[in-house]
């Protein structure tokens, strides 16, 4: 749990309850494929889908875990593995059932969007 005090100094009380709360519930969806569609953009006031660079993998999810050493989220799939660095997440949110997006900041003009999807059953 050392993560969550790391992350309840560095961010925002909104962003650290929103983050805990899927990091705590995130074991419902392992098994489940999972598409993770990755943008990198360069202006964060406006994500023009024409200007951003795609990537999408899709995988059955096994297992997430915080890896301290690095401050990355990271989930891992069979031949898949795939990260978010905690320290440089801006914004989070739910946007639909099963969907999480995360907003990563690499430097003044460089952003990643994460958008997870879930095919859950219930």
């Amino acid at each position: 749990m050392g993560f969550f005090i790391y992350f309840y100094d560095m961010k925002s009380d909104e962003l650290n309850q929103n983050l805990i709360a899927f990091f705590e519930t995130i074991e419902k969806y392992y098994g489940s494929n999972t598409e993770i569609t990755e943008g990198l953009f360069s202006e964060s006031d406006d994500l023009d889908a024409n200007l951003t660079t795609w990537n999408l993998s899709e995988f059955h999810l096994i297992r997430s875990a915080y890896r301290n050493n690095g401050k990355r989220f990271m989930f891992e799939g069979n031949k898949m593995y795939y990260e978010i660095s905690g320290e440089r997440i801006i914004d989070f949110k739910q946007p639909g059932r099963h969907k999480f997006e995360f907003v990563e900041q690499y430097s003044e003009s460089v952003f990643r969007i994460t958008k997870i999807r879930f095919h859950y059953k219930y």
